[in-house]
């Protein structure tokens, strides 16, 4: 019975994660509609606000549902908003700016280190040890994502140093954030500390975004542009990043990181739907070695 609802647990976990990195690899196109309107850190605030306002709705009808009210101590809040700070403060920013002072293709490919990191800091963090399964299945994950990504399309040009380095910084903050999301959600409720977290990446941001609107200002909003929005802030936010955390709490870092390689993969298919992009026999092979990394982790 305990092995069935072990299984049961793990499954859940792991489409959760696959779902997080599904949504993520297909906002790109919302996100660049968006971007051409509003500033990227004026855009994370409204995302982050967004996102946590929606998660407290949903707090407040299951506490109403189930007839309870659950307690948030001053050191779970602090905590758990810290743990905000890295990941949508510090991650989140370093990857704006990677983005902004490196290329699409050299984003893609370093910030695939993440499940890698997620193998570093687990051990320390956690206790789980990187078994020989566990590097075996992010060997081929990794083999994987290279083959989907193609590192032909890179640039390592010197006048791309520093966004390659912000990038860099993102995978390795992101990697720490989600280990930290496992070690808290052994102990705490999910759904609030998912909420607080989001809160830890306002003030950073919202500094940030003032600066933006003031130097750069604030293009047309129209009411696509309020949609774009919306979508990112519920969906690619709150939705998406509760999802990643869940996965995290039910699945081993080194297992639930893997889901983080369906990211490119998802963007990859829908442009050759929406854009009649080609699909190679490189980007197949590199998605069943995906497939297959992913499922070496989950059956430890």
């Amino acid at each position: 019975m305990h092995s069935t609802l072990h299984k049961h647990r793990a499954f859940a976990g792991l489409g959760a994660g696959l779902t997080a990195a599904s949504i993520w690899g297909g906002m790109y196109v919302v996100s660049k509609v968006v971007l051409g309107v509003i500033p990227p850190f004026a855009l994370l605030t409204l995302r982050l606000v967004l996102g946590a306002a929606a998660l407290g709705v949903a707090i407040y009808f299951r506490d109403k549902r189930a007839n309870t009210k659950t307690t948030v101590t001053r050191d779970f809040f602090r905590t758990s908003f810290m743990v905000g700070v890295v990941g949508y403060g510090v991650s989140l920013g370093f990857q704006f700016v990677g983005t902004k002072l490196s290329t699409a293709s050299n984003g893609a490919l370093v910030t695939s280190a993440t499940p890698a990191f997620v193998l570093l800091f687990a051990p320390f963090l956690l206790g789980e040890k990187a078994t020989l399964r566990r590097i075996l299945a992010l060997l081929i994950s990794t083999v994987g994502v290279v083959a989907v990504i193609d590192p032909r399309n890179a640039e390592l040009s010197p006048s791309l140093f520093w966004g390659n380095m912000s990038l860099l910084a993102a995978a390795l903050t992101w990697a720490l954030y989600s280990v930290l999301v496992r070690k808290v959600s052994q102990s705490a409720d999910l759904l609030w500390s998912s909420t607080i977290m989001l809160l830890g990446g306002v003030p950073s941001s919202l500094l940030l975004g003032i600066w933006e609107v003031h130097t750069q200002g604030v293009g047309e909003i129209t009411w696509g542009i309020v949609g774009g929005v919306l979508f990112l802030g519920i969906v690619s936010t709150a939705i998406a990043m509760f999802l990643w955390n869940y996965a995290f709490s039910e699945l081993p870092a080194a297992a639930a990181s893997l889901t983080f390689f369906a990211q490119p993969v998802v963007g990859a298919l829908l442009g050759w739907f929406f854009l009649a992009e080609s699909i190679t026999r490189l980007f197949i092979a590199g998605g069943i070695l995906i497939g297959i990394g992913i499922l070496i982790a989950t059956r430890e």
